[in-house]
């Protein structure tokens, strides 16, 4: 079966089954409009679907995915700013309560970063991106003396953390952390075993939660 062939029959049972049986909860959803408290940037791997993997339903989450889950800091430059437009759409209109960074293992952003050289890179869109964890790259191999996998799992626990740092660049939500009306996490997602693991408050390291 063709891949868009699998989507329309796949639609058809969601109309026949979920949407028949949560019918009126849609609907609501639909009239009255979003009202999610947790906002969630995460990579747009099709292996990691956060409504998935965390068991939720429409309306519960906003989702916002880009390669390698990042946050860029923010910034006043005329450049289009989609990650940027959609975190401050959370905050300011949806008054999201939390914001999560969802990493996952085997991420295939990182691994390119960290498998080619800067300088030997073709710019692309998606080399460009990753160039914002360049320093973390660098960092990573210079104290990194372990295996290959060591190293990617390294970085993706560093760019989550990078990315939490660059959300508190934002001042509207520097603002709402520190008076107490926004909380932001960590999270890091194990493909292998479906374990997922929270930045410690008081620490870089990593504690599994789930």
């Amino acid at each position: 079966m063709p891949a868009v062939d699998k989507l329309i029959a796949g639609h058809q049972r969601f109309i026949k089954g979920y949407y028949e049986q949560n019918k009126h909860k849609l609907s609501k959803l639909a009239k009255q409009g979003q009202s999610p408290k947790i906002a969630i940037i995460s990579c747009s791997d099709s292996r990691v679907d956060p409504t998935t993997i965390l068991d939720c339903e429409p309306g519960d989450l906003f989702v916002i995915r880009n390669v390698a889950n990042l946050i860029p800091p923010c910034e006043s430059s005329d450049s289009l700013h989609g990650t940027s437009a959609a975190i401050e759409y959370a905050v300011m209109d949806l008054k999201v309560e939390s914001i999560i960074v969802l990493g996952h293992t085997n991420c295939g952003g990182i691994k390119a970063l960290m498998d080619t050289s800067p300088c030997s890179t073709p710019e692309t869109f998606t080399s460009k991106w990753m160039q914002q964890l360049k320093g973390v790259r660098t960092e990573v191999l210079e104290h990194n003396h372990k295996s290959e996998n060591s190293c990617y799992h390294e970085c993706e626990e560093k760019g989550i953390i990078h990315s939490l740092n660059n959300l508190m660049t934002f001042p509207w939500i520097k603002e709402r952390v520190e008076a107490g009306k926004l909380y932001v996490h960590g999270w890091h997602y194990d493909l292998d075993n479906g374990s997922l693991y929270a930045k410690s408050k008081n620490s870089d390291e990593f504690e599994q939660i789930g």
